[in-house]
């Protein structure tokens, strides 16, 4: 099976569209004020109306109200809103009761025994313990946990290590932002052809 791959904190149309070209499954914007990838509203439309239709697209928040952030990705036209960190169950039912498809991301740290769909999430994203830190982490905490359905991992990917990551963990998908940059917030459109390639081209 092939892994679905997600490509994210992309702040420009024509990151888009070479991420679509390259074979992704989906690309996110993130609205998080202390991210380096973070978008305005205007910039996170021209981003999800590049590939519109043609790929998932993602808006990814930690510190927007879950409803307030639901209605943004519903407003700009983004398919799925992906909720980071400190989420209620509560706060993803106010979201779903906005824009249907809602995703989970956590990490062990948060969430010792995830599971997809715990809080009626479509999909759960597996972060490292410090999420958007670039950081690998240790994929064998994840062998004693039989994670099944609709789960991506992220945390630290790039080229050179996701095809190994897939084959120890088995995601569904891979998630990677820093992985495909020159620095941080700065998107290589080479690195993330070459990441999309080497996702795609993997067996878990």
């Amino acid at each position: 099976m092939t892994t679905y791959v997600k490509v994210c904190g992309l702040r420009h149309p024509h990151e888009a569209e070479v991420a679509l070209e390259a074979g992704a499954d989906a690309i996110g914007v993130v609205f998080s004020q202390k991210s380096p990838r973070r978008v305005t509203i205007d910039e996170a439309r021209a981003v999800v109306a590049a590939v519109a239709g043609r790929i998932d697209t993602v808006v990814v928040t930690n510190d927007l109200d879950a409803a307030e952030a639901a209605q943004r990705a519903r407003d700009i036209g983004a398919d799925v809103l992906q909720l980071h960190g400190h989420y209620s169950a509560e706060d993803f039912a106010r979201a779903r009761a906005i824009m249907p498809r809602v995703w989970r991301a956590t990490s062990l740290a948060e969430a010792e025994n995830p599971t997809v769909g715990d809080y009626g999430d479509e999909a759960l994203l597996l972060d490292a313990p410090r999420p958007g830190s670039g950081e690998r982490w240790d994929l064998s905490e994840l062998t004693s946990r039989s994670l099944a359905g609709h789960w991506l991992l992220a945390g630290g990917l790039n080229a050179d290590n996701v095809a190994d990551a897939i084959a120890e963990a088995h995601p569904w998908g891979v998630d990677v932002s820093s992985g495909v940059e020159s620095a941080p917030g700065v998107k290589d459109l080479d690195k993330i052809r070459t990441f999309v390639a080497a996702a795609r081209g993997a067996r878990a």
